[in-house]
Parts: C-alpha cells; structure tokens; sequence
C-alpha cells in the first residue's frame, strides 16, 4: 500500500493535538488541507481514523491501533531530522584526526583550540603514527581526515588540500653555528656528527630526496623516532641536524637554535589536509578544514 508520508505525519499531529485547528498551526497549512489529507487517508485505508468531538477530535478504535505503529516512525524520522540539525549546528559530533605527534603539535594545535573554543561539544580523537599506517586507518573508515608532511606518493582515491608552505632546514647549537661562521656546503656536513629522523618518515624522506637529488650521502651519527628530542639533542651541542623552520621558530627567535646557511638549500614543501574523495566528510570535519584553509 503506497501512502504518503504527509499523510501519516498530519494524522499523528492530528492524534496528539486532538485538533485539526492545532494541527494545521503547527505544520503551517490550512484546516481544509489538514481535513482534506486525513479523509484522504482514511479512504485508502478503508477505515475512519477520528470522531469530531465537541472540543476537537478524538481517535476511533481503529485510529488507536494505527497510531501505536504510526507513533514510532514519525518520532523516528523526527529524531533523525533533529540528530542532522544538531550535527550541523555543531552541538555534537566526532572528528577522527590522523597526523604525526611534529605536525600535531606545531601546525593542528592552534587550529584544534580555536575550533574548540567555538564548538565545545565536539570530541576530537587524534592518532598519531606513520603516514603509512594513517592512510590504511582513513581507508579503513577508521580516520575522517589527515594532516601531514608533503608530498607523498600520489593516490587516485586521495584529496589533498594545501594547509601551509613550510622551509626544512640544517639546525644546530651556538657553539657549532659560531665554527661555521653560519655558513657550510652540504657534502661538508658529513665532517660533524649528524641527528636525523629515523626511516621510514615523510620529513626523513623528503630529506633523502634532496640529498639524492644533490648527488649526496649523508651519514647520520644518531636516528631518533621523535622530531622534538632530536631538537632537545640539538640544543645541548650533540652536532647539526635536520628541521622545519616553522616548527621551530621560537626556539630560533630564542637563540636556543641556529640555522645554517647550506648550500644548496632545501626546496620549499607543504603541509596537507587529506581526504577519501569517495566519501563526504561531516559537518563537523567539513567545519574544521574551513578553520584550517580560511586565509
């Protein structure tokens, strides 16, 4: 039997109010048109639904029996309307973030505390691990976005927004920087001890690039899993390393660091939010990458 679902919502406004009156206030029709769609009703199912009564109307037999069944759909579908209007207004929802504990802190934190600040309700879940291990959790449904290092390898079923161009460069302490008057050639790096990231990274990865590209090899002294360590290495004169200026401007504006001038430099790389294109972000994350990449 193919009934409208207008049908069942006006007679359920209907049933509840006990007024036809109420019913077309509340739904913003006529009366005629409420009366018109419940006779409509009632003809289709063969049976009368309602008895006019002094002070309205009141359900038959019949009309009691359909609307313990009609009671539950229609407030099913109402819950679901208000759930889509709650998750667009923000007053609940989940974000899933994929990123590296480096990326986490230095570019999503700022990003994360203005979100949060607006929309409190919201629960965020990072993870952090190796963009390999990430892809496979966003794949798997597991993740609804990623922040990462970039490039990576290009992929038919991934998107990729640019948040922010970032400069990798050769750090070290004051002592080291002086010896160097500041300045060293990048196959002269090898006469000092060397802090990289241990593989497999993106950072290291990028960095290996650059250094096949120049025709280079470089051996570290010491690979270490954490970006921050290496710099707290760094700071306490453990030799020259690798890094992402923006990452550690304040630990250069404080002179607890010192960039090298090497030759030559380090091409320019980006930080990316990354998406399935096959699948429609909700609103929670749509609200989150306008935060990221409002200029």
């Amino acid at each position: 039997m193919d009934i409208n679902y207008e049908h069942y919502k006006i007679f359920y406004y209907t049933a509840i109010n006990k007024s036809i009156s109420k019913t077309a206030e509340i739904l913003l029709i006529s009366q005629p048109a409420v009366s018109y769609q419940i006779k409509a009703l009632e003809e289709t199912l063969g049976i009368t639904l309602f008895v006019r009564t002094k002070k309205g109307v009141s359900l038959t037999e019949e009309g009691e029996i359909l609307f313990t069944y009609i009671k539950k759909g229609v407030e099913a579908f109402t819950n679901g309307e208000n759930a889509l209007t709650n998750l667009k207004n923000l007053d609940y929802g989940n974000i899933r973030i994929g990123s590296s504990a480096t990326v986490s802190k230095h570019v999503l934190m700022p990003y994360l505390e203005k979100f949060h600040k607006s929309y409190p309700n919201i629960e965020i879940n990072i993870t952090n691990n190796l963009t390999e291990e990430l892809l496979k959790d966003l794949r798997n449904g597991n993740l609804d976005i990623l922040i990462l290092n970039m490039p990576m390898e290009e992929y038919k079923d991934l998107s990729v927004k640019k948040v922010m161009d970032v400069q990798d460069i050769f750090v070290t302490n004051k002592d080291y920087y002086k010896e160097l008057s500041g300045k060293i050639n990048l196959k002269e790096l090898n006469k000092y001890p060397l802090l990289f990231q241990k593989k497999p990274s993106n950072t290291r990865e990028y960095l290996d690039n650059y250094l096949k590209e120049n025709k280079t090899t470089l051996i570290p002294k010491m690979e270490i899993v954490s970006y921050n360590l290496i710099m707290d290495f760094l700071k306490i004169g453990f030799g020259i390393g690798y890094a992402t200026r923006e990452f550690i401007q304040s630990e250069l504006n404080n002179k607890e660091l010192y960039e090298l001038d090497v030759t030559p430099k380090v091409p320019k790389r980006y930080i990316g939010i990354v998406t399935l294109k096959q699948r429609v972000p909700n609103f929670s994350v749509n609200k989150l990458i306008d935060i990221i990449t409002k200029k």
